[in-house]
């Protein structure tokens, strides 16, 4: 999660848990986003509130090149303009009807959302394939704490567990109804075998019950 004087990108999902014509919430610093992919594969990332009714648009659908809302079914284009109002088929919306968006940008398989304007793309992930996410019930400083290591600037905690290599990359830490909880994207090398697969999935729940075992007992250092 690089950070410059202007904005930084947050890594909130894979790129292979988001299908076409599919929705799905994700979490940035400001709270909940709708973080969709349309019909035709292309990625987007709206504010998660409907501004007809506030109904959450991650609890809604996705119909072509648009996402709907899925209690009267307004429907928002990629740019955040309202396309559809079913109620008025006839109507071409006002352009005064939107959603706010953030830029997003799918690259080596994981889905980055940007926060303010980062002056640069996201960081490159070369050599490194995703795996997996995970939602691990502490923030950031236990899941160092536990890793032994803090992470890069990127968001990226690089480690060796029982002779195997990890990286984790660390999505912002959010307050939840129990506590705190930060969203973990499981990377390995490009090119590993089932066995290490395996063994990084192995890995990353034993740091996970660390670390929330850790926040649990507020033994975070």
């Amino acid at each position: 999660m690089r950070s410059d004087t202007t904005g930084f990108w947050t890594p909130v999902a894979l790129s292979a848990d988001i299908p076409s014509r599919t929705v799905i919430p994700a979490h940035v610093s400001a709270g909940t986003i709708a973080l969709w992919r349309s019909q035709a594969g292309q990625i987007a990332a709206s504010a998660d509130r409907c501004p007809h009714r506030g109904m959450s648009l991650s609890h809604g659908f996705v119909r072509g090149e648009a996402l709907s809302c899925i209690y009267h079914g307004w429907s928002y284009g990629m740019s955040g303009h309202c396309v559809r109002i079913p109620a008025h088929p006839g109507l071409t919306p006002p352009e005064t009807i939107r959603v706010a968006t953030h830029a997003v940008r799918d690259a080596g398989g994981v889905v980055w959302v940007a926060e303010g304007t980062p002056a640069s793309d996201p960081p490159s992930l070369d050599g490194l394939t995703p795996l997996r996410s995970l939602t691990i019930e502490a923030d950031r400083a236990a899941i160092e704490a536990a890793a032994g290591v803090p992470a890069n600037a990127d968001g990226l905690i690089e480690i060796t567990r029982d002779g195997e290599d990890l990286c984790l990359l660390l999505s912002g830490s959010q307050q939840s109804q129990t506590g705190v909880r930060t969203v973990v994207h499981v990377l390995v090398a490009t090119g590993s075998h089932a066995p290490q697969r395996i063994a990084a999935s192995r890995n990353v729940e034993r740091l996970r019950r660390m670390a929330e075992t850790a926040s649990a007992n507020g033994n975070v250092q």
